[in-house]
């Protein structure tokens, strides 16, 4: 039960961090349009291999903070104030924005895999995202940063990762036909996650005093 709760959240978690259009999910998009579905999952899977050597990272780092709560203190801090600035963006200011253009002349299959880990490597954001969320979820118990914790998270991350990915690569053609209410409804969907993330981090912080 321990290892599935763990694995689920780390899953949402991953969902939730690739849930916004970026570099990566709209590269994807892009050459599933543009060369075909499997190149875009064979891009995927180079995203998804860094994304575990991220997630490590991630963890060492929290555990390594988990045994100094001063910093850990401080780090809450400032996460609930930039959880509170972005779910602010996204339900009051964000608007509607044109796509990137990621064109690319590369349509081999092993191009497309170390082209998914060079633009996953160049993104460093998963390394303070997924340390932050493992402090915050081991500070209220739910998961444990033992071995086979820290296998269940990178396994969940990995996995919420492709997910996204997945649904980027087979399902934005559809999504792109309604873009404007569909980018609306996104962003109002990203805005309430991190406001819910923001409430989680007020009561951890609530907690402490």
């Amino acid at each position: 039960m321990e290892i599935t709760l763990t694995f689920g959240i780390a899953l949402i978690v991953a969902l939730v961090g690739v849930i916004p259009p970026g570099l990566l999910n709209m590269t994807a998009a892009k050459i599933s349009i543009k060369d075909g579905h499997t190149r875009g999952l064979v891009f995927s899977l180079g995203v998804c291999i860094v994304v575990i050597v991220q997630t490590l990272i991630a963890l060492v780092f929290a555990r390594y903070l988990s045994s100094h709560p001063n910093v850990v203190d401080i780090l809450q801090r400032v996460a609930f104030v930039l959880f509170v600035l972005i779910t602010i963006y996204f339900l009051v200011i964000a608007k509607k924005t044109d796509k990137p253009n990621v064109d690319s002349n590369v349509t081999s299959k092993k191009s497309r895999f170390f082209q998914g880990l060079l633009l996953s490597a160049l993104n460093v954001f998963p390394i303070p995202y997924q340390a932050y969320m493992a402090i915050t979820f081991t500070s209220f118990k739910w998961i444990k940063l033992n071995p086979t914790g820290i296998a269940a998270y990178v396994a969940g991350a990995a996995t919420g990762t492709f997910v996204m990915l997945y649904i980027y690569v087979f399902f934005f053609e559809r999504i792109n036909s309604k873009k404007i209410k569909s980018q609306k409804g996104m962003n109002f969907i990203i805005g309430i996650i991190t406001g819910i993330i923001s409430i989680i981090t007020f009561i951890n912080i609530v907690k402490e005093w």
